[in-house]
């Protein structure tokens, strides 16, 4: 036999075996993770390098002092060989680190916290990444100026991520092109609640705190968690058909929101019917007293949307209706916001019909019709190309969306259409999608040509000159 000197990684047998084994496990070679995606709104959000299966967020506040300790434990799988990677927090303090058990090394600069772990991540393998941190959370004011983040209110905080603030409370991959499940354990004064996505685990109050767990066990996008924390009169109840239900409502607040709030059962069943079935394991809402801490009414959480203050049943249809298309279907990036917007604004329309007002049709025609000044917001920019981060929420995004849907029901009739309602959100169910994929969704089950609709109401400058 011919014995030629042993290698490892590129060093002979005149080292130790031992030490040539250990610079082989830690000289994994590999990128320094990106911090964004690419997002044409955001480009500074999300990271790339990973993706998260999990988040397991460990969460004591202080109501009286407004602070946090927290606890992060994040489950990703390299999708590419990592030398470090980055998450998104903003403001707090971290204390520590550890990448699979080991103290890692880390850096901040700006929302990014660099991580560089004891040893290289190879592509493909899943690892567990804990993070200690503490403080007290800043909420975010939105390129339009809107709130949003862990916004403080007179009894907790009112919790908000879109399309932003989640990383004002826990570290993440804060973009909607990676969803993963979540577990919280939530635990505050005991005479406060935590509500949190997903379904109550469990609920226990020792030395006057109580500890609240919730489990989210379908993918969520970091913008639709939540926990929210006040004074709550807090209840549960299922559907006749079973679906667990999860009401949180200040009290303030509550004599206003009952009339909706009662007819929740009524709505998830008649979009259920419209849409397919629901996405979820539970439904719910958490309205809260706000006072002039919040300027926009409602947002679409996963499982449980929320509502500064009492809304009203056409706000309940709106929000439930991102359940399949936001929340289950979540958009690749946020310039196909619309995919969310559009349909859940559609769902006002068709509900505003079922209660005896305006079809949708006569909706559209309002619409198209208008001259006031109002109407100029509505052509400012194309659904399909907001342009900029301040116009992710713009009129465009939800009138001139559902607008677009109006004509596509014109074009290839009632029941193709209906058809594509239930089975979009059927076909991307828990997963991402972009206008792309809408668009060949669509011209997969017709014959009819779509190109000028699609490229005069989605992406065409100004108001649209269409036969209708």
């Amino acid at each position: 036999m011919n014995r030629r000197p042993l290698r490892y990684c590129g060093a002979t047998a005149a080292l130790s075996v031992a030490l040539l084994l250990a610079s082989c496990t830690s000289a994994v070679r590999g990128a320094d993770g990106a911090g964004g995606v690419g997002d044409p709104l955001f480009p500074a959000l999300g990271n790339g390098g990973y993706q998260v299966t999990h988040y397991g967020l460990d969460l004591d506040y202080d109501v009286r002092k407004k602070h946090l300790d927290a606890t992060a434990e994040i489950t990703a799988r390299a999708t590419e060989d990592l030398r470090s990677f980055k998450l998104d927090l903003q403001g707090l303090k971290v204390s520590g680190v550890r990448v699979d058990g080991e103290e890692a090394a880390f850096t901040r600069k700006g929302h990014k916290l660099t991580v560089r772990p004891a040893e290289g991540l190879q592509k493909g393998k899943s690892f567990r990444t804990v993070v200690e941190y503490s403080g007290i959370p800043q909420e975010m004011t939105d390129a339009d100026n809107s709130k949003e983040g862990w916004v403080k209110t007179s009894d907790g905080a009112f919790v908000a991520g879109e399309p932003a603030g989640t990383m004002t409370w826990f570290p993440g991959n804060n973009h909607p092109g990676d969803k993963a499940t979540y577990d919280f354990r939530i635990t505050v004064p005991e005479r406060y609640t935590a509500v949190a996505n997903g379904e109550l685990r469990s609920q226990k109050t020792a030395k006057g705190r109580t500890t609240y767990e919730w489990h989210n066990g379908q993918p969520m996008a970091s913008y639709l968690a939540t926990a929210t924390i006040g004074t709550f009169d807090f209840s549960t109840s299922r559907t006749p058909d079973g679906l667990p239900l999860y009401i949180a409502v200040d009290p303030a607040e509550a004599a206003k929101s009952e009339p909706a709030l009662n007819r929740l059962p009524e709505i998830i069943k008649w979009e259920r019917g419209l849409f397919g079935r629901y996405p979820f394991s539970s439904a719910g809402a958490i309205v809260d007293d706000t006072g002039n801490r919040i300027d926009w009414g409602a947002l679409e959480n996963q499982t449980k949307p929320l509502y500064a203050g009492a809304p009203d049943t056409t706000t309940v249809v709106h929000e439930m209706a991102h359940q399949w298309f936001g929340d289950s279907v979540t958009p690749k990036t946020w310039k196909d916001a619309w995919l969310n917007e559009s349909f859940a604004t559609y769902a006002e329309w068709l509900w505003a019909e079922r209660e005896g007002g305006k079809t949708p049709q006569q909706q559209f025609d309002a619409l198209y019709k208008d001259k006031s000044d109002d109407a100029k917001e509505r052509w400012a920019f194309p659904p399909g190309n907001p342009g900029s981060a301040k116009n992710v929420t713009g009129t465009p995004v939800y009138e001139r969306g559902a607008m677009l849907l109006q004509q596509l029901r014109n074009a290839v009739g009632d029941k193709t259409f209906f058809k594509i309602l239930k089975e979009w959100p059927a076909e991307y169910r828990h997963s991402n999608a972009d206008a792309k994929d809408f668009i060949a969704f669509c011209e997969e089950r017709t014959d009819v040509d779509l190109t000028d609709l699609f490229k005069d109401w989605l992406y065409g400058k100004g108001k649209p000159d269409w036969e209708y």
